[in-house]
């Protein structure tokens, strides 16, 4: 009989040491790892010999799951962004994905954070001119009294209000599926649509899944209608924001800055619009790799996996096909 045989290729949950790894070592499956996130051409090359991927921002694509039939019987997502899975194949092909929804929203919040602090201090320029030997004083911005505008009030969206009035700034927000009762104890105010959203903020946060709504959201039509100085941060798919026209806005100083930890393109070409823009900070999709946040994440695709292994229900699961028979 075949050993069971799983991909594994999130990064973090590799690089990071903890019980995840104890947690499937001692079950006796056969683990392959690769680095991804990889490309659709990537996954064509290495899948058919797996029952299972425990996958990150992999191109998971209709030919890719057609390829890794008729064996691979589970997909494990590290993580909750499941738009490079196609998830509708995979619902078909009887094939159960899971996701790890809840792990991460602290992390990805403080980084937002992080990134809008830094842009409205100017802190990377700050460090370079003294790390060069220059004490040249910038002057910054204060955030407090500033009106932020999320789009996208789930976990992460709500972990980003509460410290967004933390901080004495004015949120208001979008979102689909609205919580009233959130909004009302942090009073947030609700914005009847994302055009609401890009004409009153003076920094927008984005927090949606990427769709065939979002995806462009930002462009030059949208920017058009924002404040002048507009500090836009991206902490969701780098797809919700036209690159180019993104781009030109903030050479024009139409956009003040731009803090992102996702790019439509990653790992991003060396002449990437985005990387040399004025006023742009960009992180390589770190917005969820902390010590802590990496242990619950990988925790809890290790946990779903080994469910499906045995033929149970994972933790939470994106679609409706039923667990495999038992393969350990």
């Amino acid at each position: 009989m075949k050993p069971v045989r799983v991909l594994l290729t999130t990064t973090s949950y590799q690089d990071i040491a903890g019980p995840h790894h104890a947690l499937l070592e001692c079950t006796g499956i056969e683990i392959a790892c690769q680095r991804g996130p990889l490309s659709e051409e990537q996954m064509l090359e290495l899948v058919g010999d797996f029952d299972a991927i425990l996958c990150g921002d992999d191109v998971i694509s209709h030919a890719v799951l057609k390829k890794a039939a008729p064996r691979l019987k589970i997909l494990s997502k590290y993580g909750i962004g499941v738009d490079k899975i196609d998830v509708k194949a995979a619902t078909e092909m009887g094939i159960p994905l899971s996701f790890c929804p809840g792990v991460n929203h602290t992390t990805v919040a403080e980084h937002t954070f992080a990134l809008l602090l830094a842009l409205y201090r100017q802190l990377v320029e700050e460090v370079n001119f003294t790390r060069s030997g220059n004490w040249k004083r910038l002057t910054g911005h204060e955030i407090m009294g500033k009106t932020i505008g999320i789009v996208g009030l789930g976990r992460i969206g709500k972990e980003v209000a509460t410290r967004a009035k933390a901080f004495g700034m004015t949120v208001i927000a979008y979102d689909v599926y609205w919580d009233e009762v959130f909004a009302s104890i942090h009073d947030i105010a609700r914005a009847a649509d994302m055009a609401e959203i890009f004409i009153k903020s003076d920094i927008i946060s984005l927090h949606t899944n990427l769709t065939p709504e979002t995806r462009e959201m930002v462009r030059a039509e949208t920017i058009a209608t924002m404040k002048d100085g507009v500090i836009l941060l991206n902490c969701s798919r780098g797809e919700v924001v036209n690159t180019a026209d993104l781009a030109a806005a903030l050479e024009s100083g139409k956009v003040g800055g731009y803090g992102a930890d996702v790019l439509d393109e990653e790992p991003p070409p060396a002449d990437h619009s985005l990387l040399k823009a004025k006023n742009c900070i960009i992180t390589p999709h770190i917005g969820s790799r902390t010590y802590e946040s990496v242990q619950r994440q990988a925790m809890m695709a290790a946990q779903n996996l080994l469910h499906l292994l045995r033929g149970e229900k994972p933790l939470a699961q994106v679609n409706d096909a039923p667990p495999p028979e038992a393969l350990i």
